[in-house]
């Protein structure tokens, strides 16, 4: 199958990609890893008259440490973020998540940000994201703005972007001492989107008394669910399985997903409220230095 006819751009930075974007308005698509654009294209589902190839600009690919946040370029491989020592030292549930994300020929060309942009509610960087409360950075005709992550997903492959505007970076908080975080998804087959998936983080005081927790769910709305008062049946406690299975009960009764060929509504609700409650047992002995 071959898309329909476009014109090929390839800015050499940042300043001539928004160029670009600026004249050609919402006629004009990034390519970035292209794993989910070309195939909307091959498909007919996405007709920009030009695409804009970020490839060849170096400045958007990064990763470090600043202001006590891991920052991340937007064109960063994904393969790159799940093989760095620092993320998996400094954000250990960003590293937990990468190797869901299709299979690793998927990840050497998927970036970081192209998943974020494409704002897919079965992908798993937008829950990571969110329960973190990570903050998404974008560059426009006005500068440079920092979008917080519940203003950037606004609904199915939405988000705040307008179309004169890219994503440069994301930062996620570094994880503080005694902050233990879990990764669980339910898929058809390893490298399937997640029919369910659920980010958990908590972190313990040194009594073992749990002072933040943080949920967030992919595959059961159009944008990530954080589960904020599921999350409170930890906090201000030490962790039992009764406080877990009363965070996945809370989770359960608040999901509204939709039923599709893949899962009924009932069962992604009720798997959302067992991966919460695995995922947060898992982060809590983390926390506690028990298990990596």
């Amino acid at each position: 199958m071959k898309p329909p006819q476009f014109e090929y751009l390839a800015p050499a930075s940042m300043a001539e990609a928004l160029g670009f974007l600026k004249e050609h308005g919402e006629q004009a698509k990034l390519l970035a890893g292209g794993q989910s654009l070309v195939p909307l294209m091959n498909f007919r589902l996405v007709r920009p008259g030009y695409l804009v190839d970020l490839n060849g600009i170096a400045e958007l690919a990064w990763i470090r440490e600043e202001d006590g946040h891991l920052s991340i370029g937007a064109m960063t491989r994904q393969r790159a973020v799940e093989r760095s020592s620092v993320v998996r030292e400094r954000c250990p549930l960003l590293a937990e998540a990468m190797p869901l994300i299709g299979h690793f020929q998927i990840r050497n060309r998927g970036t970081i940000g192209g998943s974020l942009a494409h704002a897919d509610p079965a992908a798993e960087l937008p829950a990571v994201v969110a329960a973190l409360r990570g903050d998404l950075v974008a560059r426009g005709p006005k500068g440079e703005r920092k979008i917080p992550v519940g203003r950037f997903f606004k609904g199915y492959l939405t988000t705040d972007l307008s179309p004169d505007e890219m994503l440069v970076g994301v930062r996620v908080p570094i994880a503080p001492p005694r902050m233990g975080s879990a990764f669980l998804e339910v898929s058809r087959r390893h490298g399937d989107f997640a029919l369910v998936g659920v980010a958990a983080l908590l972190t313990v005081d040194g009594g073992g008394v749990c002072t933040h927790a943080s949920i967030a769910l992919t595959g059961v709305g159009p944008v990530p669910v954080v589960a904020e008062q599921a999350a409170m049946a930890v906090v201000g406690v030490k962790p039992t399985p009764a406080a877990f299975e009363e965070a996945g009960k809370r989770v359960s009764a608040a999901l509204s997903p939709d039923s599709d060929i893949h899962a009924s509504a009932e069962y992604r609700k009720h798997v959302g409220g067992v991966l919460t409650r695995r995922a947060l047992a898992r982060a809590f002995d983390r926390a506690r230095g028990e298990t990596r």
